[in-house]
């Protein structure tokens, strides 16, 4: 990657936080987070071992913080022992908040429940009572392929509570990928349902588990749990699989938490979404607790009275962290929501907000760029103006960089102009956010993640691995390892190196995989996309995400995504795809649209950025949590037919619409 980004898009609006929420924000001002920084810079691993022992109960305290002698397998708090199922439940039962609600849970159809601290805990220790009995045992792998539910929580937190380690498969992923996984981990268990319910259908998850289950590779499963969410059709193949309703219906509601050593796994992840062998991202137990406390305290301001709602599903580590873990730990209250945002209508996030009195929403760019379509085309039910937001106080973005003019629409609109926007960079790699602004610290700019999370050393670097001057762009890297930070590849210690901590820059920085820019003035970080995403055109180096808010920010245009493809004269081409805020336009208004669109990223960026193709569609491909899947943009751009499994895209139609090239 080159150490010059030719064109990034200036933006000077500044959003500073009001003086009443720097007043009673849990970190107050600039100086408050400089001090932490500092903190952090003059005794690295004083800082951290301060906060792992204010904001986790131990069993066993740690002498040690920090173990580098393996690097970069690097331990944390090696020596310490803690249960994170005790963390989030029997801690909270203790200090009396046993009757404050832990869970709202709505439902696909509206159906709301409501499930306190107390009653969480003893559905826990049921459940895991249940796995005991089922032979499940510290350091055993469990496959948890649920929709979005309490059960979906207390599985994961029953995992946690006997020492097992959960591997969470999103419920859209295929039986092939079921099984893949299942193979990696040599998972003795799988907890599954009969059926979820998303948009007013029923889709079916069991027979997907036995499909899987005839492939070869999966014979280190021993048992199914399956929860009965729907009374669909389910077979029960005897000897093997159970009922949940029938396995915990005489267990006992306490369970003594098994204590695990702080480097003990707590989960895997595999990320989705590329070709080859799934990569299990493991994750510790200590050091990824501590983080799930800390940012939702300082990222997200929680307070004691907070309701706070994170729209992920549980089978990406946006769920884990902000769902089953971080908002419980901190004894808050959590929206578990099981629908889609646009059922039966696309103000349902907007109503729900109302409804439940939501303080703190955590959502993704995709879906408020979709929202921002619907609510201009139909004002009169989709729009946000329609409903009562007041009770927000600080807003959040993940998933992917928001574009500015998103950003601006998401503050003004369902912000009402005075919640502050938390626009988060992180990874399942990372476990938590590791840049993003502070509600009660930053001056925040639209489309920047702004600055470090207090303690996380994060810096741009060139194909060396020196720091590049502000306002030229790199490579984004890590340069000190952090508590939540990703131990290995499961079964594959030199992928993890090869990928994480590679020899061309040293060996010694975590590579996030990401291009950025730091502002020459402020410092602040902008993510230009993924290194592959960032377009070599004529020599010039541009960020696929720059021209994506180029065109987003056109009147006409709700969403982009913008890709390469080889081009023997300028090396790439670019290719759009664009969603307009109505109707696909075809034949001689299409042409003239691309025109238009065209110029006017010419205008924003300079010429050589204008698309040389632009595509329409009605939607961009996404997944069921509303990721682009944009491998299959680069497909097509390409002109290949797309051979890969598409199982888990929520509209595999549009596919078609945006194979054709306005000419």
């Amino acid at each position: 990657m080159s150490t010059s980004i030719e064109s990034v898009l200036q933006e000077h609006r500044i959003f500073n936080p009001s003086p009443e929420f720097v007043a009673q924000a849990n970190v107050s001002g600039m100086d408050a987070y400089k001090a932490l920084c500092a903190e952090a810079e003059a005794d690295y691993e004083g800082y951290w071992g301060r906060l792992a022992r204010e904001h986790i109960v131990w069993k066993q305290p740690f002498s040690t913080v920090l173990d580098e002698t393996k690097a970069p397998f690097y331990k944390w708090f090696p020596d310490g022992k803690l249960n994170v199922s005790w963390n989030c439940l029997d801690k909270n039962v203790e200090a009396g908040l046993g009757d404050k609600t832990a869970i709202i849970f709505e439902a696909d159809q509206g159906e709301v429940t409501k499930v306190s601290y107390r009653e969480l805990l003893g559905r826990v220790a049921r459940f895991a009572n249940a796995l005991k009995g089922l032979g499940v045992k510290k350091g055993d792998r469990v496959i948890i392929y649920l929709p979005m539910s309490i059960e979906g929580v207390v599985a994961m937190q029953a995992c946690a509570r006997i020492g097992a380690t959960h591997s969470v498969v999103f419920g859209g992923f295929s039986a092939q990928s079921l099984r893949d996984r299942i193979e990696d981990a040599g998972a003795v268990l799988i907890i599954t349902a009969d059926e979820q319910c998303r948009g007013g259908r029923n889709i079916p998850l069991k027979p997907a588990v036995d499909e899987a289950l005839t492939l070869s590779g999966t014979d280190s499963i021993k048992n199914v749990v399956v929860y009965q969410r729907t009374g669909g059709p389910s077979v029960m193949t005897a000897g093997r699989d159970v009922w949940w309703h029938e396995v915990v219906a005489n267990q006992s509601d306490v369970c003594e938490p098994e204590w695990v050593e702080a480097e003990h796994p707590l989960f895997l992840l595999y990320t989705s979404g590329s070709t080859g062998k799934p990569k299990g991202v493991q994750h510790s137990t200590g050091g990824y607790l501590l983080h799930s406390i800390l940012t939702m305290k300082w990222t997200f301001d929680l307070k004691p009275d907070d309701v706070f709602w994170c729209t992920a599903d549980i089978g990406w580590v946006t769920g884990h962290t902000y769902i089953t873990y971080g908002p419980l730990a901190c004894g808050g209250t959590e929206i578990v929501f099981e629908g889609v945002p646009t059922f039966p209508n696309a103000g349902r996030f907007w109503q729900m907000i109302q409804n439940h009195k939501v303080n703190i929403f955590y959502t993704a760019p995709t879906a408020i760029r979709s929202l921002i379509k619907a609510a201009e085309g139909n004002p009169d039910v989709a729009h946000p103006k329609n409903f009562d937001l007041t009770s927000l106080r600080v807003l959040g973005s993940v998933g992917e960089p928001i574009n500015p003019e998103a950003w601006m629409w998401y503050y003004e609109n369902i912000g009402g102009g005075r919640c502050p926007v938390m626009d988060t960079f992180w990874q399942t790699e990372t476990g938590g956010h590791v840049i993003t602004p502070l509600p009660g610290v930053t001056p925040l700019v639209p489309g920047s993640c702004t600055l470090p999370f207090p303690g996380i050393m994060v810096s741009v670097v060139d194909e060396a691995g020196h720091d590049v001057e502000w306002g030229k762009g790199g490579f984004l890297v890590i340069k000190r390892p952090w508590p939540s930070m990703i131990r290995t590849i499961w079964n594959d210690p030199e992928r993890f190196k090869h990928s994480y901590f590679p020899e061309d820059l040293g060996g010694k920085l975590y590579l996030a995989g990401d291009g950025a820019v730091r502002d020459a003035q402020t410092g602040y970080f902008t993510i230009m996309g993924r290194i592959d995403d960032v377009l070599n055109v004529s020599g010039h180096r541009m960020g696929t995400m720059e021209i994506e808010s180029a065109l987003v920010s056109h009147p006409l245009v709700a969403e982009a995504a913008v890709v390469g493809k080889p081009h023997d004269i300028k090396g790439e081409a670019v290719v759009a795809y664009v969603v307009l805020k109505r109707s696909r336009p075809v034949g001689e208004e299409a042409k003239q649209i691309v025109k238009e669109l065209r110029d006017h990223v010419g205008h924003e960026i300079g010429p050589i950025a204008k698309p040389d193709e632009i595509r329409f569609g009605d939607n961009l491909p996404k997944t069921r949590s509303g990721k682009i899947m944009r491998r299959l943009l680069r497909t097509l751009a390409k002109g290949e037919e797309i051979t890969s499994d598409v199982s888990t895209l929520e509209n595999p139609h549009i596919l078609d619409q945006l194979k054709e090239v306005v000419k």
